[in-house]
């Protein structure tokens, strides 16, 4: 099938590596414009832009999808346009130029966590599972009929990094079996609840800071959430601390929010508002992340308390 594809950053590799393994002419990739990115601030293509290359694909990087960019999209003539995290919006006039119209990969299990961030989002809820969607996209957000459905557990260890693999690797995997479906005349819709219809908005650099006067149970969430975004962090002697993995400890303290109360190879326990957090790994200004035993080795901890 001649399929145009739109994505930007890697969750949509897989899913391009896919279509192209299995066959499918991708006639054109559309992606978001090079941006300023690192420490120097290079001007630096997304990591679909980088795979279309090496795959030797045509590539579009339109600000919009404006009515040039819809010209460039219609003169490709593809029967159908596969979405994946693309980040801009695509017009009714724009959904309606491929033959079969437009595919979008969902990280979640709609209509539950519709919008920008429902990796992030359904671990934060303390969801048990999640999964992908794969839709007919309409000018709502999130809101076409969908076409497959796959579920995954979420269990007290994942975070939203290894989500993020396997929402990627399932998207990708179901994509080619919903073209596969279309192709032979099988696939059908499924329009979608009104129940259960939820909104995952952006996350924000702000509101992974930590409160300690929340649960251990609701900030371990967090902790889970926020890994590898925007990281979860908190303040100890006026610097900031980025915590990167953690868990809940059973059992309170008579200690205020924010206390240290144990500093020990295996965790540094944390007093919160109900329970104990405990800190497994955690990273200083400009240092490397530390496991517990690296972070206490020359300073006690004890007693200290964060912010």
């Amino acid at each position: 099938m001649r399929i145009a594809f739109a994505g930007t950053p890697e969750f949509s590799v897989a899913a391009l590596d896919a279509l192209h393994a299995a066959g499918h002419d991708i006639v054109g990739v559309f992606t978001q414009p090079d941006r300023p990115a690192g420490r120097g601030q290079k001007l630096t293509s997304s990591p679909v832009a980088q795979r279309a290359e090496t795959l030797g694909l045509p590539t579009f990087k339109p600000l919009k999808m404006t009515a040039e960019a819809q010209t460039d999209l219609r003169a490709l003539n593809a029967e159908l346009m596969v979405v994946v995290a693309y980040g801009l919006i695509l017009p009714a006039a724009a959904l309606e130029i491929p033959q079969h119209g437009c595919f979008n990969i969902h990280a979640s299990l709609l209509p539950r966590w519709r919008g920008a961030a429902p990796i992030q989002r359904s671990i934060l809820a303390g969801d048990s599972e999640t999964g992908i969607t794969i839709m007919r996209m309409d000018v709502g957000l999130d809101t076409g009929p969908m076409l497959l459905k796959e579920s995954l557990h979420i269990t007290g260890e994942t975070n939203a990094a290894s989500l993020h693999d396997a929402l990627a690797a399932m998207g990708a995997r179901l994509i080619v079996d919903a073209v596969a479906q279309l192709t032979r005349g099988e696939l059908r819709e499924e329009v979608q609840p009104v129940e259960g219809a939820t909104y995952a908005r952006k996350i924000s650099k702000e509101e992974a800071r930590l409160d300690w006067s929340l649960s251990a149970e609701e900030l371990a969430l967090r902790v889970r959430g926020y890994n590898p975004m925007p990281v979860a962090w908190t303040e100890l002697g006026g610097e900031r601390v980025r915590i990167f993995e953690a868990r809940m400890e059973p059992g309170n303290a008579d200690a205020a929010p924010g206390t240290i109360v144990a500093a020990e190879n295996d965790g540094i326990r944390v007093a919160c508002g109900a329970g104990l957090l405990d800190i497994l790994k955690l990273q200083r200004p400009g240092g490397k992340p530390l496991s517990a035993a690296e972070a206490i080795r020359g300073r006690p901890l004890l007693g200290e308390m964060f912010s």
